[in-house]
């Protein structure tokens, strides 16, 4: 190469790296700008099977995420430590297919946290939470198989109510476990197997039938114990009057006997 071609090439090049540190720039900057600045750190969305997935696994969340794409199909919040699911949680997600909340802290679920996704969500995971008992109304209109295994339950009619509403994930039944009940003997038991045997609404009926029969009795029994009290108080302050009236002269005596019958008749 002569001296002359390498003062030509030097321009030439010079100019196309500077065009590819241009560029460059401009793929850094749209990347702070866009996307990926948006998500949660943790979260990144992805396509599986053909469909359009969020996943935050094992990202730290505390929450719900806001930003969740809404075209998502399926999403991932599990093993994080979401503590509970506030109203219209999932609100902006109307294509939601597939929901997974497991492994995480949640205790509490607020009635419509699900509302919105009746249409096409068909997976509810929350398994491996901390839910002692849920109102049946959280997952009103709700047609997804849902995984309510491995929580603290208490086993009780408002359990009792929910399992009934829902529908179970098949495999997933066996790990609803007593782990406390209005019955110390179901405590450590299948629920399936409790109310299998048991219906706890009906025997909570029985019992709150039962509680309002004796407090209804014991208002009962002071009434009477009130009323008999005060005949025999009156009749005690009579026997005095009268006994008073006796050692009175008798003209006296006679016209104030009659006032006294007259006052205890």
């Amino acid at each position: 190469m002569t001296a002359a071609q390498g003062v030509l090439l030097h321009p030439i090049t010079m100019g196309r790296l500077l065009q590819s540190l241009f560029l460059l720039l401009l793929l850094l900057l749209d990347s702070c700008l866009h996307p990926a600045a948006a998500f949660p750190k943790g979260c990144y969305p992805s396509e599986e099977e053909g469909l359009k997935t969020f996943r935050c696994s094992n990202a730290q969340l505390t929450e719900v995420p806001r930003d969740i794409p809404n075209d998502t199909n399926k999403l991932y919040l599990d093993f994080n430590q979401i503590p509970f699911l506030p109203r219209d949680a999932f609100r902006d997600l109307p294509l939601l297919l597939e929901l997974d909340l497991s492994h995480n802290a949640i205790a509490r679920i607020e009635t419509g946290a699900f509302q919105g996704l009746a249409e096409h969500l068909h997976s509810l995971d929350l398994s491996s939470n901390r839910l002692v008992s849920v109102s049946k109304d959280a997952f009103s209109n709700l047609k997804a198989k849902v995984n309510l295994s491995n929580n603290p339950w208490l086993c009780d009619c408002r359990l009792q109510e929910l399992i009934r509403a829902v529908e179970l994930v098949a495999e997933s039944s066996g790990g609803i476990v007593c782990d406390s009940s209005t019955q110390e003997e179901h405590v450590g038991k299948a629920f399936l197997q409790v109310i299998a045997d048991t219906d706890l609404c009906n025997v909570y009926k029985k019992t709150t039938d039962i509680a309002m029969l004796v407090t209804m009795f014991g208002w009962f029994a002071m009434v009477i114990s009130y009323l008999v009290y005060y005949v025999r108080q009156n009749q005690e302050d009579a026997r005095r009057h009268l006994e008073y009236l006796k050692s009175l002269p008798s003209k006296q005596r006679r016209s104030e006997e009659s006032s006294t019958i007259s006052t205890v008749v």
